[in-house]
């Protein structure tokens, strides 16, 4: 048995033949429910959330290269909760972390990933001042007397890549949904959710060895629940997207095995207002699909928001950017064309 099968049947037991992507569809009987209305404090909400199943700090960065080139980078947390009740101290702790890392180029993705238990202080996040860490990736907060993730200091290394990157913003946190409550399922599955997607980035990539000096636009979102899938839900199609002219999109579809994808979004105007996107105010198509490890995936997208607007055609940097993980998913930076030129994110679950 191989290391990483090994760590995965000791921190994730049974979730293999779980409901939805990663599990995420299953019955949550034990967890603190996600209930309206959202109630978001800081710096409170940027820690951990104990009582809920599962939970990330995410984020996401389109850069540009001194090498003329484009790049995008990930660094991703997640906490799950392998069972309802106390986090406990020790390897007793049934508190799981797994760490994402990644740099795509267009013509290479590049990733890693780390597993921790918890309890034993390989992992985790503290508040004040905010530092979030697996083994020595690190995200670490500022000092100063403003909001804990306005200024943050970012490293990762995979076995061929390394970065270090400095994300300042100068706006809020923005909720999502109803002010962070957002819903993912006709059903009523849903999570807590607010983003930061103001980041200015500045640091270096180091690629076999070979320092690129990278600057551009970063996204964080933090999210939490105990079951954010409806049981028939497989996966996920998310954008980020940052707009010429200074606006952020957030947009995703739930899809299901029989019913048409359950859609939402938040539109965020360049002085940090949200204002939620129901439905039926956007269109959303694929226009063009890859081959991807044995799987078709949509990595040309359609995107219309008529009240704004907004007409775009999305295509990726690098069609395949695939993230060859325990759970494996596409994730790779997009540019935007049409009405609103831009850049971005895509994340797609569930593809099988």
């Amino acid at each position: 048995m191989s290391v990483r099968a090994l760590v995965l049947c000791f921190v994730l037991p049974g979730m293999a033949a779980a409901q939805g992507y990663a599990g995420l569809g299953r019955e949550a009987e034990g967890f603190a429910p996600v209930t309206p209305p959202a109630v978001l404090a800081f710096p409170r909400d940027h820690g951990p959330h104990p009582g809920f199943r599962i939970e990330w700090w995410y984020l996401t960065a389109n850069l540009r290269g001194s090498d003329g080139q484009d790049y995008g980078a990930q660094w991703t947390l997640f906490r799950q909760a392998l069972a309802p009740g106390p986090e406990g101290e020790g390897w007793s702790s049934p508190v799981a972390w797994m760490g994402h890392a990644a740099v795509t180029s267009a013509d290479r993705q590049r990733s890693a990933e780390t597993f921790a238990r918890g309890g034993i202080g390989q992992a985790g996040v503290a508040i004040a001042p905010f530092r979030a860490w697996i083994d020595d990736w690190t995200m670490m907060g500022g000092s100063g007397p403003g909001d804990a993730l306005a200024d943050l200091r970012l490293a990762a290394h995979g076995a061929d890549f390394a970065y270090e990157l400095h994300a300042t913003a100068d706006l809020p946190p923005v909720p999502e949904g109803a002010g962070g409550y957002s819903v993912k399922s006709d059903a009523g599955q849903a999570s807590y959710y607010y983003s930061q997607p103001f980041y200015r980035i500045a640091g270096t990539l180091t690629l076999d060895g070979r320092g690129v000096a990278v600057t551009g636009e970063g996204w964080l979102d933090r999210e939490w629940s105990s079951q954010p899938l409806g049981p028939d839900q497989l996966g996920w199609d998310w954008f980020a997207l940052h707009l010429e002219g200074g606006a952020k999109v957030m947009l995703y579809a739930m899809r299901s095995r029989d019913a048409a994808p359950f859609v939402t979004g938040t539109w965020i105007g360049a002085d940090g207002r949200a204002t939620p996107l129901a439905g039926d105010a956007i269109r959303l198509a694929p226009r063009g699909w890859t081959e991807t490890e044995g799987r078709r995936l949509p990595t040309e997208w359609h995107v219309e928001i008529p009240d704004f607007g907004l007409a775009v055609d999305t295509e990726p940097l690098n069609a395949q950017s695939w993230m060859a993980v325990a759970y494996p998913y596409w994730e790779g930076p997009i540019r935007v064309r049409g009405s609103h030129p831009g850049l971005g994110y895509l994340e797609m679950t569930g593809y099988r």
